[in-house]
């Protein structure tokens, strides 16, 4: 059995896949994980909401849990790769300090920012679809989300499959170019 303190130290690579809601950022995770040739972990932010206990939070209360809640993903993100563990990350920054934060706790030359889009008409017709979110709630969304500007790849899922998306990405990632997307953006903040 080896022992851990043979194991080389590395940093793993962070995918962040960065849309509203419905965009079709679950349904590119699925279909990347197995088109990816070293084992990834699948993080999605909706996966932390569902560990919390489902005991009622005084209204007056919820921003703070909500806020600790994205604060603690980000850094279990952070926390995976610098173990040295490739992660697909699914999340919003449908705030501006969620980037921040994100920008502040990632290593900014091992993550890959996936621009997930999708026009406001088709997050409107996925919504009525899948019923358990208001219709838009992704519109809502779309205008910052995407403030930043800066993606290393990106893809619109209205006119690709989930699939033609992670071949995209998985396409992507032998030549990443540097600068990074998050070190364009943590330069220039």
């Amino acid at each position: 059995m080896e022992h851990l303190s043979s194991v080389p130290p590395r940093q793993g690579l962070v995918i962040f896949l960065n849309g509203t809601s419905s965009s079709g950022k679950s349904s590119i995770a699925a279909e990347l994980l197995p088109l990816l040739d070293e084992p990834y972990f699948y993080m999605p932010v909706d996966a932390f909401h569902a560990m919390r206990s489902r005991n009622p939070i005084p209204p007056d209360e919820l921003g703070t849990v909500l806020h600790r809640t994205w604060r603690g993903f980000h850094r279990a993100v952070a926390g995976m790769a610098a173990a040295g563990n490739n992660v697909v990350v699914d999340h919003i920054f449908s705030a501006e300090w969620r980037l921040r934060d994100c920008l502040s706790v990632l290593a900014p030359q091992d993550v890959v920012l996936v621009g997930v889009r999708c026009p406001a008409e088709e997050l409107e017709r996925r919504e009525r679809e899948r019923g358990d979110r208001p219709v838009g709630l992704a519109a809502a969304q779309l205008e910052q989300v995407h403030a930043h500007g800066i993606y290393d790849v990106e893809c619109d899922t209205a006119e690709l499959t989930a699939r033609e998306c992670a071949v995209l990405i998985k396409e992507f990632l032998p030549d990443r170019p540097r600068p990074t997307a998050f070190e364009r953006l943590r330069d220039g903040r």
